[in-house]
């Protein structure tokens, strides 16, 4: 029997605690059914007997306290809402028995902006993680010491798993069912909950906002300009010469400002542009295509599913109904 410890943290997202308490409870009744014994034992865990959510709409009460739970087997950390800084200061007793658990040999598994709690542990320093793809700036600004894998929805590393963001946390819940039972016990469960079994990404879901809480001046003005201009060929050398910053200097920069290169910052303006005329217009890829400043249709091909993991045609017939139907 494997003991599975879902936390409350103040500020939680509910669906983030029902969800995978469905799933398990689920899985048991599947294992029943097919003449097998139940795995899991699934527990609410909570630092005190009730956690009000949603601005006092839902009220928890955990099966169990933090203090009572000497041993488990998995603990899920469900997604956070609102200002992380604060959510992180409400929870900060759940910390300690956290760091105790994984060391004692429990797994432990973020959801979605779960990961913010995760990471202030110190367990995810030096690994890789995913989040919601909208958090990636700020979660690198709080947890510089935790890679963020772009785009993926589930990393796992020495016993420690995370998920991209919002639903996606359903193909890592998914993950552990295959992996504590059987490929034909997750299937079941994909099928029964309607869940995409083995999508690997969240980069169709993406939205490039470029990042602007830096305060290099020189380096926001050359984003305005990218921003501005992506329908032209921008070269670094012309940016760099903009600024008064030889090249080297001003690439180091804009790295160290943005999280990207300076030719990976003018291909995700140049593809979001993209995807929004996808969205929006019935023009055909090559009209997207020369609209955003490419004239090489493998290039831009190549380069668009990169970035969003989907072919143009893909993309398109994806988000444009009327795309779609014609």
């Amino acid at each position: 029997m494997k003991h599975v410890s879902i936390l409350i943290p103040e500020t939680a997202v509910i669906e983030a605690i029902a969800d995978p308490r469905y799933l398990f409870t689920a899985v048991n009744q599947f294992l029943i059914a097919a003449g097998k014994q139940p795995l899991f034992q699934v527990q609410l865990v909570g630092a005190k007997k009730e956690v009000r959510l949603n601005n006092d709409l839902f009220s928890v009460h955990p099966d169990s306290l933090i203090k009572d739970v000497k041993k488990t087997d998995i603990i899920f950390i469900p997604a956070l809402s609102g200002d992380m800084n604060s959510a992180l200061q409400a929870n900060k007793e759940l910390v300690p028995w956290i760091i105790d658990q994984y060391k004692n040999g429990a797994e432990v598994a973020s959801l979605c902006i779960g990961a913010f709690l995760l990471a202030s542990t110190g367990l995810l320093n030096g690994k890789k993680c995913s989040t919601h793809w909208n958090s990636y700036n700020e979660f690198r600004t709080m947890f510089p010491e935790v890679e963020i894998v772009d785009g993926s929805i589930i990393t796992e590393e020495h016993g420690i798993y995370s998920s991209g963001g919002a639903n996606s946390y359903w193909n890592l819940l998914l993950y552990l069912v295959e992996k504590y039972t059987d490929r034909n016990t997750a299937i079941l469960a994909s099928k029964y909950f309607a869940i995409d079994i083995d999508r690997e990404s969240q980069s169709a879901f993406m939205l490039f906002e470029g990042q602007k809480g830096h305060e290099d001046e020189d380096i926001l003005k050359t984003q305005a300009f990218i921003e501005k201009n992506y329908q032209e060929k921008i070269t670094v050398d012309q940016l760099a010469d903009m600024v008064n910053i030889g090249r080297r200097s001003f690439e180091r920069r804009f790295k160290k400002a943005t999280n990207n290169t300076v030719v990976e910052y003018i291909q995700r303006v140049k593809i979001e542009a993209a995807k929004r005329s996808f969205e929006s217009s019935r023009k055909n890829i090559n009209e997207v295509m020369f609209n955003v400043g490419y004239t090489d249709t493998k290039a831009f091909r190549t380069i668009f599913k990169k970035i969003t993991g989907l072919t143009p045609i893909e993309y398109r017939n994806k988000y444009n109904k009327q795309a779609a139907v014609a």
